[in-house]
């Protein structure tokens, strides 16, 4: 941003300095970012505003034509206009300023904003600015506010459409790190963007610097729209010639018409934004893009739209959710299908797509659970291209490790069947002030380099002498696939009646209902204090008892079962248990699970590392499943040693000697 730029940023923001007292610092955005939009779009309409009020006139009255939207936008030259004889400007011949009067600014600015075509209308009413209207006029400050915007140029021919879009982007960044209790929910930091815009499409460059390249780039959840604005800049870099179309949807209304009112300043096609729910309501269904990017909400539940998600993911790969459904309270992975839904096929030339997650993603469910059937889904398709560990304090709402997630479905040869696991946690700079959790930044060179070893990390990862080479990893796909086996143990069982035998048959359910039950129970009481080493020896002694008790019939099924399962305890020198097939049965309280790579024979796996400690183990196969998980940390963990003990034992002999000597001061 040149300091002329800076400069203008300054000025539109010293708005500030009249609101103070009247709004809290976390609303100052309220209030300057849409003047800034209406200002922009005052300057923008100013030549054929007249005109526009002179073709309205004559299009109703003397032709009597109805839809005469087509018509004031070709007069207007744009795809919005204005019909109100209002403008923030005082000298323009046919139109009123906004300022005429003094005590007349509030209805006369509502007159102005009424006056927009349906498009630009819809912005300002997301901004909810009539809200904002109302508690500056109650404060007094209506009439300065609007004379300070009516005093600035943001003409085109003085402000260029990329100009206007530094400027917005640096007021939406103020906005952003003022009221940072919230920040993170639309704002991403501008060196994480770039960063992530930089792995996305710089393996693309070539592609991207052909001549007539025309581009789609989505982002879902794309909250004020920073990382389109730097896809875009990324990509005119490359090509100053390249056609690049925005396309973003966003919940939050206010975020929507920062991001709509961006591109409708910058003359992008501000239709392609739409306000709703990525899940259930896909606003680009049937549209297929160049590039996606995304810094989804983490762990946010997906309760509210659980009906529309299930619905969907009910159809199978015929929707965007037919790898599978994460836990409730995280839809990271959803907005990642979506995202995949609207990849390009591969026969139209493929697409990319970046997307940050936290840690969850990377290993959060076990074997077959939906989390761990999408990690499955995506890399058995060779989609996943890379993922890259950024620092930890680098957003202004958590300070929680986050990553980049790369994906391709148009790999380069070199590429494919494999995975890049990149490091960067120790690239970063201490920021002079925090701003909320954000205390680190991420530097140009740094950025710079980091591009670099992605892109090259097929070489650094096989050369061992690289300085960098323990920051690059590569992977098969499979590599991160496992067999959760489950290893059984035979059930071996002595029986016995103890007091708390006793009890536990008391208060069954079953022997409640039972009609001899105190003949039941007093049978059971003989028996206190015995151990039978076979069950059936038991069986002998229990019907006995019975029979002295008085309980008369055979013992209903249901009873049976309780009294058996209450005299039995595990035992390994104990009877062994089989079915009526004579197989062991197992024990539930000796059952282990183990991962087992996923290439690997899980019965070789058994004789080698179980059957030397467990000799009557076997697994039961039925039970194995397979599981997907990228445990990145394990890949770039480093053992470091403790300190030797005696100089850990020096150090505390030094601390005790310190306080000694200052406690003599004190009581001195």
């Amino acid at each position: 941003m040149s300091t002329k730029d800076q400069e203008l940023a300054n000025f539109i923001w010293s708005v500030a300095d009249l609101l103070r007292g009247d709004f809290k610092q976390s609303d100052y955005g309220k209030v300057i970012l849409p003047l800034t939009v209406l200002r922009r779009l005052d300057c923008v309409l100013e030549p054929t505003r007249v005109k526009v009020l002179e073709r309205k006139k004559h299009a109703t009255e003397q032709l009597g034509v109805s839809n005469i939207d087509p018509l004031l936008r070709k007069e207007a030259g744009f795809r919005f206009y204005n019909t109100s004889k209002f403008t923030f400007s005082r000298d323009v011949e046919g139109l009123t300023s906004l300022l005429a009067d003094q005590d007349q600014v509030g209805k006369n600015l509502r007159a102005f904003i009424g006056g927009f075509s349906q498009e630009a209308a819809e912005i300002l009413e997301k901004y909810d600015f009539d809200t904002q209207i109302n508690r500056m006029e109650s404060g007094g400050i209506l009439y300065q506010v609007v004379g300070k915007f009516a005093s600035l140029d943001l003409h085109p021919d003085t402000v260029s459409n990329q100009r206007m879009g530094y400027l917005f982007e640096e007021l939406i960044r103020r906005f952003s790190e003022i009221s940072n209790e919230t920040a993170g929910e639309h704002f991403t930091p501008r060196e994480v963007i770039k960063l992530m815009t930089n792995l996305l499409l710089d393996p693309d460059h070539d592609k991207i610097v052909q001549p007539g390249a025309t581009l789609r780039v989505l982002d879902p959840a794309c909250g004020t729209g920073g990382m389109l604005s730097a896809a875009e800049d990324v990509v005119t870099g490359y090509n100053a010639n390249a056609t690049v179309t925005l396309f973003g949807q966003e919940l939050n209304p206010e975020s929507y018409a920062i991001c709509k009112s961006d591109l409708l300043i910058k003359g992008q096609e501000a239709g392609n934004v739409a306000n709703d729910n990525s899940f259930s309501h896909d606003r680009h269904y049937g549209k297929r893009f160049d590039y996606l990017l995304a810094n989804p909400p983490f762990g946010v539940e997906w309760k509210k739209v659980r009906e529309d998600v299930e619905r969907e993911a009910d159809l199978g790969h015929a929707g965007r959710f037919g790898a599978g459904l994460p836990r409730i309270n995280d839809g990271s992975l959803l907005f990642l299908q979506h995202m995949i839904a609207h990849m390009k096929r591969v026969e139209e030339g493929g697409s990319r797509v970046a997307i940050v997650f936290n840690g969850s993603p990377l290993f959060t469910g076990a074997a077959e659970s939906g989390e761990s059937n999408i990690r499955r889904w995506i890399l058995e398709n060779d989609l996943l291209e890379g993922i890259v560990a950024l620092p930890d304090q680098l957003f202004y709402n958590t300070g929680i490790s986050t990553y980049f997630w790369i994906l391709s479905n148009n790999k380069a040869e070199r590429d494919r069947g494999k995975v890049t696991l990149l490091d960067a946690r120790e690239y970063w700079a201490k920021m002079r002030k925090s701003l909320g959790d954000k205390r680190k930044y991420v530097t140009e060179d740094q950025i710079a380099q980091l591009t670099r070893l992605y892109n090259e990390a097929d070489s650094i990862a096989a050369d061992e002498n690289h300085e960098l080479h323990d920051k690059v990893k590569i992977f098969d796909t499979t590599d991160f696939g496992y067999q959760r086996i489950t290893v059984e143990r035979p059930l071996r069982q002595r029986f016995e009646v103890t007091e708390q035998t006793l009890a536990e048959v008391d208060s069954a359910k079953p022997v409640g209902n039972y009609d001899d039950r105190e003949a039941l129970l007093a049978a059971l009481r003989g028996l206190v204090g015995n151990t039978w080493w076979k069950k059936v020896d038991f069986d002998a002694a229990f019907r006995q008892a019975l029979a002295e008790a008085g309980a008369g019939g055979k013992l209903p099924a249901s009873v049976n079962k309780v009294v058996s399962n209450a005299v039995a305890v595990s035992d390994a020198d104990g009877e062994l248990q089989t079915d009526k097939k004579g197989t062991a049965l197992p024990d539930p309280d000796l059952r282990d699970n183990e991962n087992v790579p996923l290439g690997e024979d899980i019965d070789e796996y058994l004789t080698r590392e179980v059957l030397p400690h467990v000799p009557d183990a076997w697994i039961e196969h039925s039970k194995t499943k397979i599981g997907y998980e990228i445990p990145f940390t394990r890949y770039f963990y480093k053992y470091v040693p403790p300190r030797p003990l005696a100089e850990i034992d020096a150090e505390l002999k030094s601390l005790e000697s310190e306080i000694q000597r200052l406690l003599s001061e004190v009581t001195e």
